[in-house]
């Protein structure tokens, strides 16, 4: 009898462990750059893309190689020069349960290079793409020219739904209202500078992965990030401190892992305006706009130590930069090398210019959008400064900052004069900074969407736009190291060093690095 009833106890327990759902497995990631939005069309921002990969589905993906892979296209092909075929995932559900077909596709291009307000468009990697519905699942793509680089501009896309999309401005997104995506989560939970929350899609079309909960937590402060993940308050942290990498790695309770990105930090300056508005002569009289002499530009380069900044500022985990993207990228140039610290050459091009004493400088920048940023600023400023450009360090939050560079002066034009920025190539490839930061600024067509200085030469323009429509990839390549060539000769730019990121995780969890520096939980994985 005990032995029946043994017996039955333990088929009891079975059926109810059976009945039991599996273990909640959540994730808490410390981000070290909150995003702005959750539109995923309001400001093309590698926080806001990063994050909202999570809620929303491109037509293509990229792994953390930047590789294409499918997404809810299982399928694209050129069918001739000027027109591109793709097949729709079928079956796959917005969060609300409705259905995803071409229609969503169509109304996502019309819809996200027109966002009121937007900081940074996406206008970049629609304009100039017609789309034709064939059927609920099958798209075809044209372009006025033969355009190799579709696949990897569409990447950059994430599809939101026309049913909730239709009128839905910003702030519906950030409430939740619109931010009905196909993605592997759901949104739950938007608090703006404490949390963003999500839950799993059980519904999801791929592989859902472990995580069923995700909490991602700004925390601004890098050594209140690696505080929280000691504490256990986050799983996860990015942008892990420079000044705490060694010691972190011989923790035995955590996992590091680290990766060259596709991101040059670089100084942008005002090539367009002849009065700028954060220039004056040393005794604070207004001078015409030194930046516009390419002389000044190229001695306000040399005056940069890189190494120094590199081994100082950023405790060796970073590459000196001289040119847009690192060696091993599409369409890089063999000739350039990071521009040699001489401050001596410095001063003399300066005095060539007519400027033998300097002048006055302010250079902006953000304080919480890139690693290291404020202390990058600080040291570029004391370098400026002992060259006779006498340089005031002004940073700020990049919600702030980002606002003013792109459209803080008169009539929406950008209000800096000399500002740090970055890039990271969302195409994996050198036509991604070229459009953006080179080519001259035309809203219409699309190029120049983050040129903030206004550079301009025509040259540079004409080979850019032959290499995007170049289908031999060779000449594709050539063409668009021959504009990298051409515009860092210029000075268009001041390339400083290339991001190597570090994620640091507890015990138990590691992460797999990705060349975009995107921080995603589909690349956290239990070991």
């Amino acid at each position: 009898m005990k032995r029946m009833l043994s017996l039955a106890g333990a088929m009891l327990a079975a059926v109810i462990l059976t009945a039991l759902p599996a273990r909640a497995k959540e994730l808490t990631i410390g981000l070290a750059s909150e995003p702005t939005s959750m539109d995923p069309h309001f400001h093309n921002l590698g926080p806001n893309n990063s994050l909202l990969s999570h809620l929303f589905d491109g037509l293509i993906d990229q792994d953390e190689n930047q590789q294409l892979v499918p997404g809810l296209a299982v399928s694209w092909k050129a069918l001739d020069d000027l027109t591109w075929e793709f097949k729709l995932r079928q079956g796959v559900k917005w969060h609300d349960g409705s259905p995803f077909t071409a229609d969503d596709v169509i109304f996502t291009f019309e819809r996200a290079p027109n966002v009121e307000g937007s900081p940074g468009s996406f206008g970049l990697y629609t304009k100039g793409k017609t789309l034709v519905k064939v059927d609920d699942f099958t798209i075809h793509m044209k372009t006025a020219e033969p355009w190799p680089l579709l696949p990897q501009d569409v990447s950059s896309i994430m599809i939101i739904s026309r049913k909730n999309g239709e009128g839905a401005t910003t702030a519906d997104y950030n409430s939740g209202k619109a931010a009905i995506g196909t993605g592997r989560y759901k949104y739950a939970e938007y608090v703006p500078g404490d949390r963003i929350v999500m839950e799993r899609n059980e519904g999801w079309w791929g592989n859902k992965g472990e995580w069923t909960k995700l909490t991602f937590k700004p925390i601004k402060s890098s050594p209140s990030r690696v505080a929280a993940l000691l504490a256990g308050d986050v799983d996860l942290i990015e942008q892990t401190p420079t000044v705490d990498i060694e010691r972190l790695k011989k923790d035995p309770n955590l996992n590091l892992s680290e990766g060259i990105s596709n991101r040059v930090i670089y100084l942008h300056m005002d090539h367009w305006r002849d009065d700028s508005p954060f220039i004056k002569g040393k005794d604070g009289s207004s001078i015409k706009n030194p930046l516009k002499d390419h002389r000044v530009r190229l001695a306000l380069s040399k005056a940069i130590n890189r190494p120094a900044i590199v081994s100082r500022v950023m405790e060796d985990v970073a590459v000196p930069a001289g040119q847009l993207l690192p060696p091993g990228f599409f369409g890089v140039s063999e000739n350039l090398k990071p521009l040699e610290y001489d401050p001596e050459g410095a001063k003399k091009l300066l005095a060539d210019a007519g400027y033998p004493d300097g002048f006055k400088l302010t250079l902006h920048g953000p304080n919480d959008r890139y690693i290291n940023d404020a202390k990058i600023a600080e040291a570029i400023g004391q370098m400026l400064s002992r060259i006779g450009v006498q340089t005031e360090v002004v940073t700020m939050p990049r919600s702030v900052f980002f606002n003013r560079a792109s459209r803080g002066g008169p009539d929406g034009t950008p209000e800096f004069s000399f500002f740090l920025v970055g890039w990271g190539s969302g195409t994996g490839e050198a036509s991604s900074p070229l459009r953006s930061l080179l080519h001259s600024y035309d809203k219409e067509r699309g190029f120049g969407a983050a040129n903030r200085g206004r550079y301009s030469n025509p040259e540079v323009d004409k080979l850019i736009e032959e290499a995007v429509v170049t289908i031999d990839d060779a000449k594709r390549g050539a063409a668009l190291a021959r504009a990298t060539d051409l515009a860092i000769g210029d000075v268009g730019i001041i390339p400083l060093h290339y991001q190597v990121n570090v994620w640091a995780s507890k015990k138990g969890i590691k992460y797999r690095a990705r060349t975009d520096e995107a921080t995603t939980a589909f690349s956290a994985y239990s070991e």
